[in-house]
């Protein structure tokens, strides 16, 4: 086998392995990405139950938002019980299309007990922290601020 020809070979099989680990995702990753679709989606969508069943009863949210004319942040405490009633009121004017408005989800690790991810949307940004609750992914911590501006 001739250089170039090796040069060929070992960069095909590193671009191939490569791929293959991006491609791996484990049932825990995809079993944490679908909660926090279950999280933002419940609020697009005007559907609670998505929140009941991502969200743990002992949530504990935090955030910090900025009014276009204001110099500081306002801190907002968020409980379970008025995260679910958000979800039922907060785009039910069409604030948002649900269709499009952002989504991103950063999944950052996933252990066997715990997750760490942000999502990126309309709001702002959250950072989460999610726990395997009764073998099912649970968000039990939310950080979150609006983009800077």
């Amino acid at each position: 086998m001739n250089i170039l020809s090796k040069f060929i070979l070992i960069i095909f099989s590193t671009t191939f392995s490569f791929n293959a680990l991006c491609l791996d995702q484990t049932d825990d990753e995809i079993k944490v990405k679908e909660a926090i679709l279950d999280y933002v989606e419940g609020i697009y969508l005007v559907d609670e139950s998505r929140i009941k069943r991502s969200v743990s009863k002992t949530l504990t949210k935090i955030g910090y938002s900025k009014r276009r004319d204001a110099t500081q942040y306002q801190t907002r405490n968020m409980t379970y019980e008025q995260l679910y009633n958000l979800a039922k009121t907060y785009n039910k004017e069409g604030r948002v299309n649900p269709e499009t408005a952002m989504k991103k989800i950063d999944i950052y690790e996933v252990t066997d007990q715990t997750a760490t991810a942000k999502l990126s949307a309309s709001w702002g940004m959250d950072y989460m922290h999610l726990a395997k609750i009764e073998g099912k992914w649970m968000i039990v911590n939310v950080m979150w601020q609006s983009y800077p501006q």
